[in-house]
């Protein structure tokens, strides 16, 4: 089968030990991301099976009605709003859905808020420089952790809280509120009350259409002056620009984010890199050795067994 990885930026897929499951077939990987779709046309065309690492690349409907040899999807993880389901069942082109761990992304939101309670990474450019002890930071202890949305990885997070003495509180659809509460943890029944509340607030929600724009500008006006907003899920789930002009008001008064509306960031282009009280990581919850191993590694499975006229593995 000849078959293409996208947007595989660090080439990290040929390091894995996942890689031999490809053995046998034809595989391009491509570091770079297109977002012309002429272009994307032009370099899919003669593929029979792509494999998306989470959402990268966008597959409409009139994309893939220009990839006439094109078989199967294989996703890492589920597949989103990023591909044309409709398209694809009326395409003919198999959708192959993977699972990876909930446990790299929840780890990346501790160690963001971590260094944004603690400014750590200004300590760190501030020792570099020459000063020393330049901020004062907040301890967690007795603080109240807002989780929005009692997920994987939310209830995860909710647990670190949970270990660090903090006061978690969870938020979100009536299924998210029913799994904290079995999981012995408060939850909040108004949304005002929750985001004036909340120390740090934690955003754990899937962007579905449903979700887009969830988070608005009255929300975040909402939050206190020395509250920290997190979000490594999505950035499409906050109205545009509404962050940006939250941290400039000063409510609340310091983000930590690890997604963009448009991925990847480059030249340093995006509003909140300019803001002294945002933490910026270029999207590394998933990206994680582990993490990778899991995910490719189900992704890999499922496109050979499909090559091969197999059910793919659950």
């Amino acid at each position: 089968m000849k078959i293409a990885i996208l947007d595989d930026y660090q080439d990290a897929c040929r390091t894995l030990e996942a890689w031999s499951k490809l053995d046998g077939h034809e595989v391009t990987v491509f570091r770079d991301t297109l977002k012309d779709e002429n272009a994307l046309a032009e370099r899919l065309s003669d593929f029979e099976g792509l494999v998306l690492i989470r959402e990268r690349t966008r597959l409409t409907a009139s994309l893939l009605e220009r990839l006439p040899k094109l078989k199967a999807l294989s996703q890492t993880g589920k597949a989103g709003a990023h591909i044309d389901l409709a398209a694809c069942k009326k395409l003919g082109v198999a959708i192959l859905e993977g699972s990876g761990s909930p446990y790299a992304t929840a780890e990346l939101t501790w160690g963001l808020i971590l260094a944004a309670m603690r400014r750590i990474p200004q300590e760190v450019e501030n020792l570099k420089k020459g000063a020393w002890q330049q901020t004062l930071g907040r301890g967690l202890r007795g603080r109240t952790l807002g989780i929005y949305g009692f997920g994987r990885i939310g209830s995860v997070v909710a647990g670190y809280g949970k270990a660090f003495g903090m006061k978690v509180r969870v938020f979100g659809r009536e299924g998210s509120l029913e799994r904290a509460r079995a999981s012995g943890f408060d939850t909040v029944s108004g949304r005002e009350d929750f985001f004036a509340s909340s120390d740090l607030l934690s955003l754990h929600v899937r962007l579905i259409p449903q979700t887009r724009g969830l988070v608005t500008a009255q929300d975040l006006a909402r939050m206190k002056p020395d509250a920290v907003f997190v979000n490594t899920s999505r950035a499409e789930l906050v109205v545009p620009d509404a962050l940006a002009a939250a941290l400039a008001a000063g409510r609340p008064g310091f983000a930590a984010v690890d997604v963009y509306e448009e991925e990847p960031v480059l030249g340093a282009g995006h509003p909140l890199l300019r803001l002294g009280n945002a933490i910026c990581t270029p999207h590394l919850g998933y990206v994680e050795k582990d993490g990778y191993e899991l995910y490719f590694g189900a992704a890999f499975d499922n496109l050979a067994a499909f090559a091969a006229g197999k059910t793919p593995p659950a």
